[in-house]
């Protein structure tokens, strides 16, 4: 009886299937009439099918542009869509490019006159509809570009389109972890049969509360253990218990309002306080004194 042993996959099969896990090959429901070449098949809901193998074949055709460059620096990746900020940050962070995650400045690429001028040699986009201002200034200042398009994204000075799914946060961060891999295993740095260190989940978006979330969770101090410090072997009945305190007798409240006594004359006839003594001519050491206050109750 014949014994079947399981192949062992290839790196581009291993590749292809971690990009059918995060959905890079669904497309929309719309197809540009230069992306009809990607499009393998048409689904019933009317969503298109792309290509994986041809979007495998672009890039490793994009990884080798970007080894050709000597300096990393004269690349420039860019996004200004949510999910790709963190990916775009990550493969700077791997590949020694600049990263530009966020709205695009007009000018960066043609006005010299700005503080964030630069004379990239390379262009990385993430969706070229939401990224059209820097592609039109690449085209003007003959920049090539590279740019993961989607069945719907319009290809008008794109160089390098790479057909995928650029929607979801899953497929954008699976499309730069693996360009990034292959541009460090053309440079050298990670063997061919080696596995990248790095994890995937890494240049996925990430969700402002949800990583709010997690930092509480690091930050959070441990619990402590509550310990009582009385030093009774026993049960809480063996504790001494205090004596009681003794009621107060209530007081009347008419005691505290009870008004001052008036004369039957009214207030006029009321007593009131003799006037101080009078101050001789000699000051007040030849006043009268007042006599001293009879000793005791007497």
């Amino acid at each position: 009886m014949a014994t079947t042993t399981a192949r062992a996959l290839s790196q581009k099969e291993l590749d292809i299937q971690m990009m059918l896990a995060a959905e890079v090959h669904l497309g929309t429901k719309n197809c540009d009439f230069q992306m009809e070449r990607y499009v393998f098949k048409r689904r019933a809901d009317g969503i298109y099918i792309i290509n994986i193998g041809k979007t495998w074949e672009k890039l490793m055709l994009a990884a080798r542009v970007i080894v050709a460059i000597e300096n990393p620096q004269d690349i420039i990746v860019q996004s200004a869509r949510p999910y790709g900020q963190r990916a775009v940050l990550k493969f700077a962070q791997y590949t020694g490019a600049q990263a530009l995650a966020g709205r695009h400045t007009p000018g960066t690429f043609t006005n010299q006159l700005q503080t964030s001028f630069s004379e990239p040699r390379l262009l990385i986009l993430t969706d070229p509809r939401t990224d059209h201002q820097p592609i039109k200034e690449a085209a003007l200042g003959n920049i090539p570009t590279i740019a993961f398009c989607d069945t719907d994204s319009p290809m008008r000075y794109v160089d390098i389109g790479i057909p995928a799914n650029n929607k979801g946060k899953h497929s954008i961060g699976c499309l730069f972890w693996l360009l990034a891999r292959m541009v460090l295993q053309m440079r050298g740095l990670i063997l061919p049969g080696q596995k990248w260190d790095v994890m995937v989940d890494l240049f996925f978006y990430r969700e402002p509360e949800e990583s709010k979330e997690q930092e509480e969770e690091e930050v959070a101090p441990p619990a402590v253990e509550y310990v009582p410090d009385y030093a009774g072997g026993g049960d809480w009945g063996d504790l001494p218990v205090a004596a009681p305190v003794p009621p107060v007798a209530p007081v009347a409240a008419a005691e505290y309002f009870a008004p001052p006594p008036v004369s039957a004359g009214g207030w006029d006839d009321a007593a009131i306080a003799p006037p101080p003594p009078a101050v001789s001519a000699g000051g007040w050491d030849d006043a009268a004194v007042a006599p001293p206050p009879p000793a005791g109750w007497e």
